[in-house]
């Protein structure tokens, strides 16, 4: 295409009829020395401020999927003597200066310069116009004239021009904000402003109100041309060069928003999420154009479209052309008045960054200036169609952005009461998807079943099993039992330990498994069941030990050991409990060979017959033995709930009188070192916690598919003990079950996975491997209200988080355009091959809908 003629115009392929753009200065060094006339016409000023990222004279603009460089250039009402001043003075020393002539005037000037060239080359020098003319290249632009204000905007396309020169288009016009002059020597853009642009004769060169014009630039190529005789293949665009501190060849130089952010310390998790943000297709376009007459200043929930400015600013210096890494310093200044959470300069996590930042540029840009107050309506059995209609349309006329457009989208939620069966649906907007790792839903549990046999406590046994997180006690012990090989004939009392003493029974079959801290202790006592009348026996073991308090040696009693908890026996003395006490123990005693020759067994045996029925005399033998050895040893007591001695010592020979309707009776017994040697030390053996972190082992890596992650998150749950539900029709609060439903889905789909577990004690990061779909991820069979439509989704960018919790690394792999993707790391930028993308690092994945229909 060739630049618009003139009306006396009789060949569109006459060189005098092209329009050359070339630096001023050369310009006007041969100028002077051409004849007179033939220099052209009084130049025509216009200017404009190249790379501008606020509202004026020049603009950039451009999207991810077909670029578009867009600035204003505004014609300069200057008497003649002043532009000549202009022209004369210290203009062209930035390179922002140039001059458009017309074929003949270039070919004079082209002249000149050769002649001087001439005069001064050397035998190396380079003296053809062949590379002179291979300096030059076309350049499409489209013109929209706006005679009102006297100026031209300026549209350059990629899809109208090759990449290559595209991308030297971006450097020619966007490199930098000084102010970029053109003086029109031609007399062409005149002719656009006389001119009826009906009456312009063009074959494809008008189309709606844009007018095609193709300029031949000269003397602006990358690289200097006659040094040595030959390139400098340095600054060739033909050879690689350094973008943001990375490598790229020529076919990745030069591409818009590929500018990585400095780390301002620690920031690296504001960088991801940011990078994730600009870009995204059509918040790009929206930031890009002129969104300052949507700012909403009287929002109370805004930030008095701060935020907005902010963020709008930093994404159009990330997608201005040729620009290098981008420090974040006012955004960073911005976000931590207005989120404190968010100051200093420690690390944060990228997905709360997120969620703050949508929820801030929605307020800001909210079109809605005063919102209505809208009571929502009960379903009253109604469609659920009609109900989510009514509840979208109430969210909108309070809730109007270019967010929301984009990013949210709508749930179903349905609460059951577990008494009255009351239903409860409301229809919920959501702005991201948090989707918990299928992982996360069961919990790992270990605790100690005391095995109680006829002849005494058998064994002590960790067990680790996995339950529901949200389960109840009835969760833990049905999959203990089944552990255990438990049988039908035998049952379980739970309890948890604490300083080696019971503080409770678990005894609720509905207690919520939540209320079970991962640093508790829990003990099951394995009986067989039977009907037998009395309390529980809870025996606490303490013994002797010597406290250092001021360089002085103070006893001091203290629990140790399994406590040891036992069914009821016909007792009629202190004796009795004694013996019922060292029988639970009998299989954990070491020797009592040498203390069997002097007792007499005879009282002993039939004691223990009276109790327990008919015992083996080898096991009488050995309950002497231990009571021989332990004249001394051991003394009851018996205690309240607290372990608070109510009586003094239990007398072997003292009656025993004891309430039959009481649930428990504790028993503390003392030990003395002599005693406790003479047992198995597995009974004085800590117990393990319920979970106890491996800081330092490494987990075998766990998998799942992104479809199960949402399957999980859709799943029916129990509500947890701290979000109780109140129900309208028990007028109380309820756990009640949960069940969500995707309803809507938005243009933009955030998809937030869970790696993050937080407790009281601790913090935990999972590095569960999610295999997600890039291409096509189909959420057609997950979506309640089809509505006849298909819903697929691409993946364009994902905010990535290394190491542990509470430290680590964050980065941003973005899609940009065919298979090609990029790898934002702060500053640096890269690219990096597409099945290198998936990996445990991924944390939240951003997809833009690509079918519906």
């Amino acid at each position: 295409m060739e630049s618009v003629p003139s009306e006396d115009s009789h060949s569109e392929n006459n060189d005098d009829e092209r329009v050359y753009f070339v630096p001023l200065r050369w310009w006007k060094e041969a100028k002077g020395s051409m004849p007179e006339g033939s220099e052209g016409k009084e130049g025509v000023l216009y200017s404009g401020v190249a790379g501008s990222s606020y509202a004026g004279p020049m603009k950039i603009i451009n999207n991810i999927f077909n670029s578009d460089l867009v600035f204003g250039l505004r014609r300069e009402e200057e008497s003649s003597a002043s532009v000549q001043n202009r022209e004369n003075g210290e203009v062209g020393v930035s390179g922002r200066d140039f001059a458009l002539v017309s074929g003949e005037m270039w070919l004079q000037a082209l002249k000149w310069h050769n002649d001087s060239k001439n005069a001064k080359k050397d035998e190396k020098g380079c003296s053809s116009t062949e590379e002179d003319m291979a300096d030059i290249y076309p350049l499409q632009l489209k013109l929209n004239v706006q005679k009102e204000t006297k100026s031209l905007g300026v549209r350059i396309s990629k899809k109208d021009n090759a990449p290559e020169l595209f991308k030297r288009s971006c450097k020619l016009f966007g490199v930098d904000r000084e102010m970029l002059r053109v003086w029109d020597f031609s007399g062409r853009t005149t002719l656009f402003f006389v001119n009826d642009k009906s009456k312009i004769s063009s074959e494809g060169q008008k189309q709606s109100d844009e007018i095609f014009l193709e300029l031949q630039v000269y003397g602006l190529s990358d690289s200097p041309r006659c040094k040595e005789g030959k390139k400098d293949e340095s600054n060739s665009l033909s050879s690689s060069f350094k973008m943001n501190g990375s490598a790229f060849g020529p076919g990745e130089a030069g591409s818009l928003g590929l500018s990585g952010l400095q780390n301002l310390g620690n920031t690296c998790f504001m960088n991801s999420a940011l990078q994730c943000l600009a870009h995204t297709p059509k918040l790009v376009d929206y930031f890009l154009e002129d969104y300052g007459k949507e700012i909403n200043h009287d929002n109370p929930l805004g930030m008095n479209g701060e935020i907005a400015l902010a963020f709008g600013e930093l994404l159009r210096k990330l997608w201005a052309p040729g620009a290098g890494p981008v420090a974040p310093r006012s955004f960073k200044a911005k976000l931590a008045r207005f989120a404190p959470q968010f100051s200093g300069f420690n690390q944060h996590d990228s997905q709360e960054l997120l969620a703050f930042l949508l929820d801030g540029l929605h307020e800001d840009l909210n079109r809605v200036k005063r919102k209505p107050y809208i009571e929502a309506k009960d379903a009253d059995d109604r469609p659920d169609a009609e109900v989510a209609d009514e509840y979208w349309h109430n969210h909108l006329a309070r809730n109007d952005s270019i967010i929301v457009d984009v990013c949210q989208g709508q749930y179903k939620s349905t609460l059951v009461c577990p008494i009255c069966r009351k239903v409860s649906v409301t229809f919920d907007p959501f702005m991201y998807l948090s989707l918990p790792l299928p992982s996360t839903m069961m919990r790992t549990m270990t605790l100690t079943v005391v095995n109680n046999g006829i002849n005494g406590i058998t064994q002590l046994s960790p067990y680790t099993i996995s339950v529901p997180k949200n389960g109840k006690l009835q969760d833990l012990t049905r999959a203990i039992g089944i552990a255990c090989s438990l049988g039908v004939d035998e049952t379980l009392l739970v309890a948890e330990a604490y300083n080696n003493m019971i503080i409770r029974f678990l005894e609720d079959p509905s207690d919520s498994l939540s209320l079970i801290r991962d640093a508790d202790k829990l003990v099951a006592y394995r009986f067989m069941k039977d009907n037998r009348d009395g309390p529980f026996l809870v025996f606490t073991n303490q013994h002797m030990e010597k406290k250092q308090t001021d360089g002085k040696s103070t006893p001091n009693w203290k629990a140790f050991g399994v406590p040891i908890v036992s069914k009821y026996c016909n007792m009629t003395n202190g004796s009795d409990l004694r013996d019922l006490y060292l029988k639970l123990l009998n299989s954990f005693q070491i020797s009592t060979e040498q203390s069997l020759e002097n007792l007499d067994l005879s009282n002993k045996t039939e004691r223990m017959a009276e109790m327990e029925g008919t015992e083996s005399p080898h096991l009488s033998s050995s309950m002497n033995a231990v009571d021989s050895s332990s004249e001394g040893g051991l003394e009851f007591y018996i205690t309240d709930e607290k372990g608070i001695v109510k009586d003094s010592k239990i007398s072997m020979n003292e009656s025993l009188s004891i309430n039959q309707d009481l649930r428990l009776l504790h028993v503390l017994v003392y030990w003395s070192d002599k005693q406790i040697q003479q047992f198995d030390s597995q009974l004085f053996s800590p117990l393990p916690e319920v979970y106890k972190s491996g800081f330092l082992a490494k987990k075998p890596q766990e998998s799942a598919s992104l479809y199960k992650c949402l399957e999980t998150f859709l799943q029916e749950e129990p509500l947890g003990p701290e979000d109780m539900w109140y129900c309208p029709g028990c007028k109380k609060h309820r756990q009640a079950s949960k069940k969500l439903d995707l309803w809507r889905l938005p243009e933009i789909l955030v998809i937030h996975l869970k790696r993050f577990q937080y407790s009281r004690y601790m913090k935990n990061k999972l590095e569960t491997y999610v295999d997600f779909p890039v291409d096509n991820l189909d959420l057609s069979a997950y979506i309640s209200h089809k509505n006849g439509k298909t819903y697929q989704y691409m993946l364009y960018a994902i905010s990535n988080h290394y190491g542990s919790m509470g430290g680590g690394h964050y980065t941003a792999f973005v899609h940009h355009g065919g298979d090609q993707w990029y790898n934002f790391d702060d500053s640096n930028v890269h690219p990096i091959s597409k099945d290198k993308i998936k990996s445990s690092a991924a944390y939240v994945l951003f997809y833009r809908r690509v079918v519906e229909g």
